[in-house]
């Protein structure tokens, strides 16, 4: 019997371009939600069930955020915020509120950072828990998609509290918060990070060591580092081939080198390894959470800006020139000096940016937004071709984008 050649998948995207596949069939995938993440359409090109080419489609959730924040005042452009990564919409917030502030040299006070980062940490935990649950999921793990919802639940509790929202909190404001913490808050927040820990082992010796998981994700969408850098990936999925980046770190911001945490990385970045970072990432998030929780400062959380942050609602009600300043900010919105600024926040996704020029007064001249899951899409034509159909959406849970800040 003539011995059958086995042709190894990697070699199959160089195969094809010299012409050594047959037939080949055009199949989409998306735009349909299951499976893709969101509104992602993937034009593949399939010999038998194998991926030559892939072509990510972008572009059915297209909403215009840019155009739309040049058109509104800086304080009603923030619930927009919310809608790009609507997983995490503290951290979004966040972002654009510390952007405008950058121009306006405004320095917030100490307890507001504190508060924000403790959002913004909160928030990476309840967006890596939809991105490992969708992702176990996606692998045929049904059992912690439900461990990790059960306790995402427990964390928009925790927001509702805080902000009056679960999802859309638009809980940053320029120049402060939009309230202070409630009375107790700090201490279900502390109760929280210490189930949460245990319930995260749980998860984790349900399916890091499961041997259908490590086969379907080893050695699967392998980024290289130098890859990793050359595409300009981010967080977790830079961090899981090998390259020890968090802004965080880099280049600190709300306090952030003040607190003790580790930058988890991986060391073959494959699908895997992506798993892991995030698992840990949560780890070091509640690391950070207690720190803040331990040295909470007291004081302000706004500025005393009347032409930039809101008086309280009862000298508005009493106090002439507070209500004059309540109205300005509330039409005109706050108001920033001419220039320009950029910031790019660590995001449970990557790197999320902000470009703002401002004109003068309440409303920007200009408005962009880097989004980080556009970047991690770019990659999907290099490292798809090779790999099964059945493939695809472990490679996409791995890579764990959203395409609410990808069309924006």
């Amino acid at each position: 019997m003539k011995e059958e050649k086995i042709i190894d998948v990697k070699d199959v995207a160089a195969m094809a371009e010299c012409g050594e596949i047959g037939e080949r069939m055009i199949v989409n995938m998306g735009p349909s939600h299951p499976s893709t993440h969101g509104v992602l359409r993937m034009v593949f090109e399939l010999d038998g069930d194998i991926i030559t080419k892939c072509n990510p489609v972008i572009g059915y959730l297209h909403r215009g955020s840019e155009k739309v924040a040049e058109n509104m005042t800086y304080n009603q452009f923030i619930p927009y915020t919310d809608r790009l990564d609507y997983l995490a919409p503290l951290c979004n917030n966040v972002a654009f509120a510390t952007c405008a502030e950058k121009i306006a040299g405004i320095e917030v006070p100490e307890r507001c950072k504190a508060i924000r980062v403790l959002c913004c940490e909160l928030s990476r935990i309840a967006s890596h828990l939809i991105g490992v649950g969708v992702y176990g999921m996606d692998a045929g793990a049904w059992t912690v998609f439900m461990y990790a919802f059960t306790q995402r639940e427990k964390l928009y509790t925790l927001f509702e509290r805080l902000t009056g929202a679960r999802l859309t909190c638009s809980y940053a404001r320029i120049g402060g918060l939009a309230r202070d913490i409630p009375e107790g808050w700090l201490g279900d927040v502390a109760s929280f990070a210490n189930q949460f820990l245990p319930a995260l082992d749980e998860m984790d010796s349900l399916i890091t060591r499961n041997r259908i998981f490590i086969d379907r994700t080893e050695e699967i969408a392998v980024i290289s580092r130098e890859e990793a850098i050359n595409w300009g990936l981010t967080g977790a999925n830079l961090r899981g081939s090998g390259v020890e980046s968090d802004i965080r770190k880099d280049n600190p911001y709300l306090g952030y080198e003040n607190y003790e945490f580790d930058i988890p990385v991986g060391t073959k970045g494959d699908a895997y390894d992506r798993w892991l970072v995030r698992m840990e990432e949560m780890r070091q998030s509640i690391r950070i959470i207690r720190q803040v929780i331990d040295k909470m400062p007291k004081g302000a959380w706004h500025v005393d800006d009347p032409k930039i942050f809101a008086p309280e609602k009862r000298s508005v009600l009493t106090q002439m020139e507070s209500l004059i300043s309540n109205f300005v900010l509330t039409t005109e919105g706050p108001n920033l000096p001419k220039g320009e600024a950029y910031f790019e926040a660590e995001n449970p996704k990557g790197a999320l940016g902000f470009f703002i020029m401002s004109g003068g007064g309440g409303v920007p001249y200009r408005v962009r937004i880097k989004g980080p899951s556009f970047v991690s899409l770019s990659i999907l034509p290099k490292i798809m071709p090779g790999h099964h159909i059945t493939d695809v959406p472990v490679i996409l849970g791995s890579l764990d984008f959203v395409l609410g800040e990808c069309d924006r």
